[in-house]
């Protein structure tokens, strides 16, 4: 930051001043954490153990669940925290830091997101070259693809942040911080952050959005060509379980930066949607509406049972 940036904290006003209510927010949110953490692990273990389960579409529900247990673990512990604390304050440089790995993981997942539709479109439109078109270079290029496009956005964002000078304003009505949340605070020209933050957005999240969209008209193009109803059902149940996690994400995450007044209550709502509610949904999505993963697990439990018997 500039020497002549008078404000060296800033104050998450967070979801509530009012003290009696603190203490039962923060048991929701430790449980909801806790929650996400043992499930995102557990899946985790899963597709790491299971041999059924060494393929792309796992390969990447796995990847999908490490994000997740990264996006959760850089919002939810200082949410925490600040529902405990008076002071409820964050240092500039912390909250710069809060911006980018919250930016970088949301940048991941949408990424991956992409890269699952179209792991699904390969699996659907051509099921006996999927194994030679989904190979296992090509899927951790598409990982490391999705995890540098992700950083890089969210580096240049940062690197235009530092210019903005904060004077006076300290107050922060969220739980995070967010570039958005930042721009009235600063006392200095915030038209070139504002201008990569919607260019960065409008070409990675809205990209990777139309990705999604064209992969799943491909699908349902092909789906459609199928003769058999079993065959368009089981087709249909691939992808209900990633219809699922792209509608938690994208359509809160969208209603979050489309809400008219920052730091109302909608907004904070849809926020929590996406950056703590939404990780713990995903491996109860995918757990429970997937056979595969079920029966992976019922194993899991049968083996570790045995073993300390």
């Amino acid at each position: 930051m500039r020497n002549h940036s008078a404000v060296l904290e800033f104050i998450l006003l967070g979801l509530s001043c009012d003290a009696q209510t603190q203490a039962p927010l923060f048991v929701l949110f430790l449980a909801i954490y806790l929650l996400t953490l043992m499930g995102n692990l557990m899946l985790l273990l899963v597709v790491k153990i299971d041999s059924n389960l060494h393929t792309p579409m796992y390969f990447f529900l796995g990847q999908l669940s490490l994000l997740d247990l990264c996006h959760s673990s850089v919002t939810v512990p200082k949410l925490l925290e600040n529902l405990l604390s008076a002071k409820k304050s964050i240092s500039v440089e912390g909250c710069l830091a809060q911006v980018f790995f919250v930016f970088a993981t949301g940048g991941t997942e949408s990424c991956l997101l992409a890269v699952m539709a179209y792991d699904r479109f390969v699996a659907i439109s051509s099921p006996l070259l999927y194994g030679q078109v989904m190979n296992r270079q090509l899927c951790a290029g598409l990982v490391w693809g999705s995890w540098g496009l992700a950083f890089l956005d969210a580096l240049i964002n940062i690197l235009v942040a530092l210019n903005l000078d904060f004077c006076e304003a300290q107050e922060i009505h969220h739980f995070i911080c967010e570039l958005p949340s930042l721009y009235p605070l600063s006392c200095s020209d915030v038209s070139a952050s504002f201008t990569t933050l919607l260019c960065s957005s409008f070409i990675h999240f809205f990209g990777n959005f139309l990705l999604i969209l064209f992969s799943y008209i491909r699908i349902l193009l092909t789906i459609l060509g199928i003769s058999s109803t079993s065959g368009r059902s089981k087709a249909f149940s691939t992808c209900s379980s990633h219809l699922m996690a792209v509608s938690f994400f994208y359509g809160s995450g969208l209603l979050r930066y489309l809400m008219p007044n920052p730091g109302s209550i909608q907004e904070l709502i849809f926020s929590l949607q996406y950056s703590v509610i939404t990780p713990m949904l995903n491996p109860l999505i995918y757990s429970l509406k997937n056979k595969e993963v079920k029966a992976a697990m019922r194993r899991m439990l049968r083996k570790y049972l045995w073993y300390f018997r």
